[in-house]
């Protein structure tokens, strides 16, 4: 074998370059150029010695059957899947350190294993595979998951193990139907001399773990960290070698999760999933607007809410502003889930077009439950809750927002304003503001609930506070 010989990869995109480099010519990134020692002579990998040789057919030749998907028996999770895994895909779950990314898969092959033993005589051979954990660990926190866990007739196996060659030598030994990977930076491959994490590592791994999947028809389920900037850790070229790419999302403060697709070959990406973090683990959130909506037994000032949409899936979340003196002279903008750019920009339209003098005030926002909302039907109810507070007068939680403000004062239009309309007469809204623009997408005779137009935002402010 030829000597290793120093290779530079960007940790971006995993362009490779024999001398370190200050900007990737691939990606454009500064300073991502990161020192690794590749042998030199390539060897096959064992994924790729399993693919064995494929033959080019007509199209018209090829024969395919429908297969079922496997159901993870978790509502939120099949519906961001579209459905269940297909056999033979290849996922990515990432998600920032203890959001809960091991407990969901953990969570959801118990749930796979105890169902199907308990819905039919089939059984499904699950293994997962623990880079982190030991098997003692593992055991202690599918105890925590489940109560009903029986260990001798389980189909649930699990081993901690981090080198690809004795990784397919249990799955050899096991023959699972499901193949979990926690996680892909903590798994190296002896062909390749650098250590677990880098970017050769990375790639290989995943190739290995890919060929596995299509020859064999098994998915694998891998779980990947993410960098401070929120990214995937690894080179992009990763997420283009998988299947699907989901992401696991939420403030640790908070106990709401969502599991949204970022890339889907088998189903939409418009989905996401909400859970809520117990102590007993994830339970599903079907319905998250009661959650996100405050309960409170007066009516402050201050508080309005907005109907937005996460993915397909329309949410009412309850923004929370105040508007007091500035003391030191210099007024704070400070907002919490919510764009701060755009807080600036409302801001300049209410004082430029409505005439709101909130130039030396503090104002301070907040999107209750720890969501960060990027929809921009929520402006009017940020613009409302905004003027509420400066004035002290209250609004009905009753009452609902959908539409976005332009820098002329105008309501603007926003999409699906059926399924928000919808969702707010079957919460129990007694009134929705909306854009006069979208009551030609509107028929209001099929709601109970009062759809109220306008076309700038002074109508609104008159109709809300006459």
């Amino acid at each position: 074998m030829a000597k290793a010989k120093t290779y530079y990869f960007c940790q971006e995109c995993g362009y490779q370059s024999s001398s370190w480099l200050g900007r990737c010519p691939e990606c454009g990134k500064f300073g991502t150029f990161a020192e690794e020692l590749v042998g030199g002579e390539r060897l096959k990998a064992k994924g790729e010695r399993r693919a064995g040789m494929s033959v080019p057919q007509r199209i018209q030749e090829v024969k395919y059957s429908e297969t079922k998907r496997i159901p993870t028996h978790c509502g939120e999770f099949d519906r961001v899947l579209g459905g269940g895994i297909v056999p033979g895909s290849l996922l990515l779950l990432g998600g920032e350190p203890g959001i809960g990314k091991s407990t969901l898969l953990l969570q959801t092959a118990l749930s796979i294993t105890q169902t199907i033993k308990q819905s039919s005589n089939q059984a499904i051979r699950l293994l997962y595979v623990s880079g982190e954990e030991s098997e003692q660990q593992i055991k202690m926190r599918a105890d925590r998951l489940t109560s009903d866990l029986q260990p001798p007739t389980s189909e649930l196996y699990v081993v901690s193990e981090t080198v690809t060659q004795r990784i397919f030598e249990h799955v050899d030994a096991v023959q699972p139907d499901l193949l979990i990977i926690d996680s892909i930076q903590t798994i190296s491959t002896e062909d390749i001399d650098s250590p677990a994490g880098s970017v050769s590592q990375i790639r290989q791994c995943t190739t290995e773990f890919q060929h596995y999947a299509k020859s064999t028809g098994v998915p694998v389920l891998l779980i990947g960290h993410i960098t401070k900037d929120g990214t995937l850790a690894g080179p992009k070229v990763m997420e283009h070698i998988v299947d699907a790419v989901l992401q696991f999302e939420g403030d640790r403060n908070y106990g709401y999760r969502i599991l949204r697709a970022l890339k889907n070959r088998f189903g939409s990406t418009a989905e996401i999933g909400i859970f809520e973090m117990l102590g007993s683990g994830l339970r599903e959130v079907p319905n998250p607007s009661e959650f996100l909506l405050s309960q409170r037994d007066e009516t402050l000032s201050g508080a309005a809410v907005a109907a937005t949409l996460e993915g397909a899936r329309p949410m009412f979340i309850e923004v929370q502003s105040l508007v007091s003196s500035a003391v030191y002279g210099t007024p704070q903008r400070n907002a919490n889930g919510f764009d701060m750019r755009r807080l600036s920009m409302l801001l300049a339209v209410l004082e430029k077009r409505c005439g709101f003098k909130l130039g030396a005030k503090d104002v301070f926002l907040n999107i209750a439950g720890g969501l960060r909302v990027n929809d921009p039907a929520i402006d009017l109810a940020v613009a409302c809750a905004i003027l509420s507070s400066n004035v002290d007068i209250p609004i009905s939680p009753r009452i609902a927002f959908a539409a976005e403000l332009g820098l002329s004062g105008e309501v603007r239009p926003v999409a699906r304003v059926e399924q928000r309309v919808a969702e707010a007469d079957r919460l129990g809204f007694e009134k929705i503001f909306v854009s006069k623009y979208n009551l030609r997408e509107l028929d209001k005779k099929r709601y109970h609930i009062e759809v109220v137009p306008a076309s700038v935002i002074e109508e609104a402010f008159r109709a809300l506070f006459a």
